[in-house]
């Protein structure tokens, strides 16, 4: 009996399928690349640029500058009162990040430990300012708000509002709690603690990944909150945040345009995130491991 056919035929069919393989990794792999490129390009060009002059920076001619600028930095800090704004930013974003997490996570363990009337209704209402945008009709209501509790001459009544808007915490959170053993629960409640009690002693130390996550993500959005604090702190320009001093290095004192001032402002004002992120990384990656083994 002739094999020689069949042997042609699997050969064939092997062959063809190590090529479509190469393609689709290659295929991968330039998409990837490219994803790369336009999500790095813009950070090098902010960051070559903030050592530039404004005329050459005007001019565009190169990506590395002709001579590198330091003292943009030390122009831009001077200018912005970085000192300042940067310590307003901490500390709006900071306690706004430790309030969404104590609110999202007690009304995530409650939502997926009880069966309470309107459950559905208020994880309905969660998910819908997600995904719909009413930011700025909201913003007087709130600053109306905010005065009559007195608080919109301080941050404090910004970081209630960032702490009121907690709703990708609460999810993020609440997958995180469906990973904890009930078990754990009710052997906790047998051996005397309290709803709260198990809360707070059992299922939270379990949560530190899901904390980690939701806290990047949450510092992330105060800090780089710009709408609400521009609105609040028009009559005390004493506390604006850093997003919002940074606007201020637009203009000079000729009036004209600096951008390689604001460039330098930029790269200083991501400093911060990137050491959240050094912090929460290790979170971040433990939470993605677990969500890939599950």
């Amino acid at each position: 009996m002739n094999t020689a056919p069949v042997n042609r035929t699997i050969s064939a069919t092997s062959m063809g399928r190590r090529t479509g393989r190469l393609a689709s990794r290659i295929i991968l792999w330039l998409f990837l690349g490219s994803i790369v490129i336009f999500t790095i390009f813009p950070v090098l060009i902010t960051f070559f640029g903030s050592f530039k002059t404004n005329a050459e920076l005007t001019a565009g001619a190169t990506i590395l500058p002709k001579e590198w600028h330091f003292s943009n930095y030390i122009e831009a800090w001077k200018q912005a009162d970085f000192a300042k704004f940067t310590w307003n930013s901490l500390f709006l974003s900071t306690f706004a990040t430790i309030g969404s997490l104590l609110v999202a996570s007690m009304a995530a363990y409650v939502v997926d430990r009880r069966d309470f009337i309107g459950k559905r209704v208020f994880i309905a209402i969660q998910a819908s300012t997600m995904f719909i945008s009413i930011g700025a009709v909201v913003l007087r209501p709130q600053f109306e708000l905010m005065v009559k509790l007195q608080l919109n001459m301080s941050l404090w009544g910004m970081i209630l509002i960032l702490i009121s808007a907690h709703a990708t915490t609460f999810f993020i959170l609440i997958g995180f709690f469906k990973g904890i053993p009930r078990d754990l629960d009710e052997a906790a409640l047998l051996d005397g603690c309290n709803f709260f009690s198990v809360y707070w002693r059992i299922v939270l130390p379990l949560l530190k990944p899901g904390l980690g996550v939701s806290a990047l993500f949450a510092f992330r959005n105060a800090w780089n909150e710009y709408i609400l604090p521009l609105v609040f702190t028009m009559s005390n320009p004493k506390l604006q945040t850093l997003t919002v001093g940074l606007a201020n290095l637009r203009y000079g004192n000729t009036a004209a345009t600096q951008t390689h001032l604001i460039m330098a402002g930029a790269c200083l004002s991501i400093l911060p995130i990137l050491i959240v992120y050094i912090f929460a990384n290790k979170s971040f990656m433990q939470s993605t491991a677990g969500s890939v083994k599950g």
